[in-house]
This record gives structure tokens, sequence and C-alpha cells, in this order.
């Protein structure tokens, strides 16, 4: 490599003296909505081969495992605005018409069915409640069935009348789905809105004062300073969602390029939340959870018509989801670790079928591009963030940068994990990584996700067609090379023998440790 190249090589030095931040792993959140085949079809088939007693699919409960799923938020989603919880508990249950999707759901799974669900995958449950045509009474009656002991009241006696004498215990409860949007069953101006949040906030916590409580909001002022002035004390989070291809009327997904660029805008939408977080004066109060995020939108065109029914199953091609989405993916979830101080939630939408990273069928799963990248996130990274200054040449014919990254700190093995993407669809990239000034020279453990080319998908006949894989990696003098549409994920160690690396105060390796708060002797 001559020097000029090598000069514009991006370039990422990790801090070792700012103080490690804690993320949360509800980052690595999942979204499950009451649309097209994402419940029936998707993870509860009642009376498949594939599915045990209770009806949920054994396949999906495995994949989905391995994604190691913090919290699944449920049942919407627009579904939620005109959904009234009553009629999905107990054993009689009527069918209703879901005024949002145009389609008739059996209400076969309910409270009780998702409850479980989370329990057999290992997450946490997150309740949507009705905002739409709903009540701040029925949202608190909700929250008595589920988590009041039986004897407290009418709706925890009802529980126990349903075969349920434990509460569920469901600390995640959000107000509302985008009841900013005129596509949204029962929207609300900002007033209204905000008059509405407090009450309900006020009646939910008056029957469980533990809650974790979130609500609708977007990034804009006129909507969002009304809501944290009236309701912010009340409110632990601000619900935000993205999707920055757009496709509910025209299925014409955006190619990898478009893709790429599109990876610095959720940064604008936190930043933006942040601010008005910040004029409201409640920083350091309030965080935000982008609970509904992916590259791609639903489609759904307008009507009830059979035709427009059945355009659904266009989110179903698995063409679709190529390395464009897997790298969207990672610079997302890179960005929420970025801003891991104010992001403390992050639901992909959906998990399973439509958009979601895994797609069901009737003989089995297929893990997308996307899968993969969310099971290196969730499994490989480390607890704590570290921070970086980086520089890196532009993406030719994209306007962001073509390595995207994110270091952390594995506190029990003492290594730093980088998370690191090539956004150049056709080129090895070279990058320089210099740890507190330092160079490593050192082999590597590296997971890297990649592909035949950068529009490689999964599908059923080809499920592996791009998948991860492990392999050691030759770290010279900080310089690594990173393969084309690629994510990287790789471990350096702080403990290496020899001199003391990588800022260690100058006494002994073995006599200094990272801690929250920087170097400490051990």
């Amino acid at each position: 490599m001559d020097r000029s190249a090598a000069s514009q090589d991006p370039t990422i030095d990790v801090s070792l003296t700012a103080k490690p931040l804690r993320y949360s792993r509800n980052l690595f959140g999942h979204f499950i909505e009451h649309f097209h085949r994402q419940v029936y079809g998707g993870l509860f088939c009642p009376g498949s081969p594939l599915s045990d007693d209770r009806g949920f699919r054994v396949d999906v409960i495995e994949a989905m495992r391995e994604l190691r799923p913090s919290i699944v938020r449920w049942p919407g989603g627009c579904f939620v605005s005109s959904y009234h919880w009553l009629d999905g508990v107990g054993p009689s249950r009527q069918p209703h018409y879901d005024m949002a999707w145009r389609v008739t759901d059996p209400n076969t799974f309910g409270t009780r069915e998702f409850v479980q669900w989370c329990e057999a995958i290992g997450a946490e449950p997150f309740i949507c409640t009705n905002a739409g045509t709903g009540s701040a009474e029925e949202m608190a009656a909700w929250v008595e069935y589920c988590n009041l002991p039986a004897g407290s009241g009418r709706w925890a006696n009802l529980r126990l009348e349903h075969g349920e004498p434990e509460p569920h215990g469901v600390r995640y409860w959000s107000i509302g789905n985008e009841n900013y949007g005129s596509w949204e069953i029962g929207a609300k101006e900002a007033d209204e809105w905000s008059r509405l949040v407090t009450e309900s906030a006020k009646m939910m916590r008056h029957v469980d004062e533990d809650l974790v409580l979130l609500t609708a909001a977007r990034a804009d002022l006129d909507w969002m300073l009304p809501l944290l002035r009236r309701a912010g004390e009340r409110l632990d989070m601000l619900s935000i969602h993205g999707y920055w291809d757009v496709l509910n009327e025209v299925h014409s997904p955006v190619d990898y390029l478009t893709a790429m660029s599109r990876s610095l805008s959720p940064q604008d939408d936190i930043q933006r939340t942040r601010d008005i977080i910040g004029a409201a004066g409640l920083s350091g109060t309030i965080e935000i959870a982008f609970d509904e995020w992916n590259l791609r939108g639903w489609h759904h065109p307008s009507g009830n018509s059979p035709d427009a029914i059945a355009a659904r199953d266009k989110n179903d091609d698995n063409s679709c989801y190529t390395m464009a989405d897997a790298l969207f993916t990672a610079s997302f979830l890179n960005t929420c670790l970025r801003n891991a101080d104010v992001v403390s939630m992050a639901n992909i939408s959906p998990s399973i079928n439509a958009r979601g990273p895994l797609h069901v069928h009737d003989g089995g799963v297929v893990r997308r591009t996307t899968f993969h990248a969310m099971a290196m996130y969730a499994t490989l990274l480390g607890t704590h963030v570290l921070r970086t200054e980086a520089h890196s040449p532009g993406l030719a014919g994209a306007d962001v940068p073509v390595v995207d990254h994110i270091a952390t700190w594995d506190e029990d093995a003492d290594e730093i994990v980088l998370a690191l993407v090539n956004r150049d669809p056709a080129h090895p990239q070279p990058c320089l990584v210099t740890i507190a000034g330092h160079r490593p020279t050192v082999e590597v453990d590296a997971t890297v996700l990649s592909g035949p080319s950068e529009d490689a998908y999964n599908d059923v006949d080809s499920p592996d067609a791009v998948r991860p894989e492990t392999r050691r990696m030759h770290v010279e003098a900080g310089r690594l090379l990173l393969p084309p549409h690629s994510l990287t994920v790789c471990r350096i160690p702080l403990d290496a023998p020899g001199e003391p690396q990588f800022g260690r105060p100058s006494v002994s390796t073995s006599d200094w440790h990272l801690h929250r708060d920087g170097w400490q002797r051990a």
C-alpha cells in the first residue's frame, strides 16, 4: 500500500480515557403486530406439525432464541388503535374486524399467549395500549389484569377466572401508537394527546407504580413539547419510529447504494428528539425508544379489496432482503449504541415475516441477512460502549462514510470488541484501528457477514447463501482488511503479553484493568 493510498484509509481511534458507557440490551428488541402472517401463519400455527400443544411454532422459538431477544413489543402498531384487550382473553373469544388492516382477527392469540410466547423465547413482554378508540380506564384495567394479584379487583379476579392465578408481571407499557398521524385510527391533535397521555399515565401508575412507561411521540417540536410539559414527569421514554424506504403503496425497494445513503438518517431523528427533551428540561430523565424501525416500510396498498390484501404477500419476497438490509441494520444499531446515553430501546419491525429478519413458511424458516446481523450484535458485542474518533472517505455514489463502526468493551474477557461495516459494494476496504494511540499487531477472532454480491439474499431454496463465517484475522500495526459489503465483528485482547499496551498505566500489564470509570489498579 503506497503512502498516498494509506492516508485516505478509514481510521478509528478507540479512547480508553473516557468512562465506558453500559448500554441497554433492549437495543436488540423486537416487535410483533397482527399484520398479515406475523402472528397467524408465523409464530402461531395451531394444528401445524411444527407447532407445540399451545400452537407456537417450535422452529420459530428456536430461531428467535438465537437472537437473544431482550424485549418484544405487541400487539401493534396500527392494529392496536382499534384493539380491545378484553376480546383476546378468556376461553370464549369472538373475532373482531381490525379497522387498521381491514381484515378479521380471530382473537385466538391474545394477552396470555403473548406472555407465554415471550417466556418461551426468553424475552420480556412489552404491551402497547389502545389510545385510538380506547380510553385511559381501559389501559389501566389491562395493567390490573396483567400485574395485580388475584383478589385485588375486578380485572385481576378475571385473570384468575381465566386460569391464571399468578400475575403476568408486564413491566413495559406504551400509551398509543403513532397517534400523531392522520393514518392512525383515533388520531389526536397535540393538546388533546398530551391530556390523554397525562391521565392515562396517572391511572396506569395508580394501578402499578413500578411500570416503565412510554408514549407515542415524533421528533417534532410542536407535537412533543406540549406532551413533555404536561406529561413528562410521568413518563420514562418517548417512542419514535423510523422506516427509510417507504413502500406502503408501491412495492419498489431502493437499491444498495440508495439504502446505504439513508443510513445516517436515524442519527438525525435521535438528535432532534434529544434536543426537544433538553428543551423541555428533561435531559437525563426521559429516554428514547426506537420501538419500530426497519429500512423497508411495510407494503399495504389502500383498500380492503382481495387484490389489496393479496398484495401484502410482496412483503414476503425474500429477494428484497439483501446485504443492503443487513448493513443498514448494522449501521442503525451502531447509531443507537453511540447514543446509548439516551437511546435505551430499539425494536426491529417486525420480527417475523413481512419485513422481518425471520421468514416463516409452512415447511420451516429462513434466516434473512438481517437475522444474522441482529444475531451478531446481540451475541458478540461487549457490554459497554467506548468512545471513538473516526475518519472515513465517502462511499462513491452515496453521501456516507465508506466504513461505519462501534467499539465495545467485554468486561469479563477484558477485550475490545469492534463491529466494522464496509459499505463499499465491490471493494475490500483497508482500515486503521488505533487503541489509545497504539497500533496493535495481533491475530484476532473475527466473525464476518458478507455474500457473493451486495444483492445476495437467503431464500427457501438457498437458506445459507449469506451466513456469518468465523475466521482468524491478522491485524498488522493496527491495519486490517474488510471484505466488500460486509459486517465484521472482531475481538482485540487488552491483556496481550509484553510491554503495557493500549494506554494502560505503565506499571505492569496485569496490575491494571479497565473499569467503568477508566483504568484502575487491580
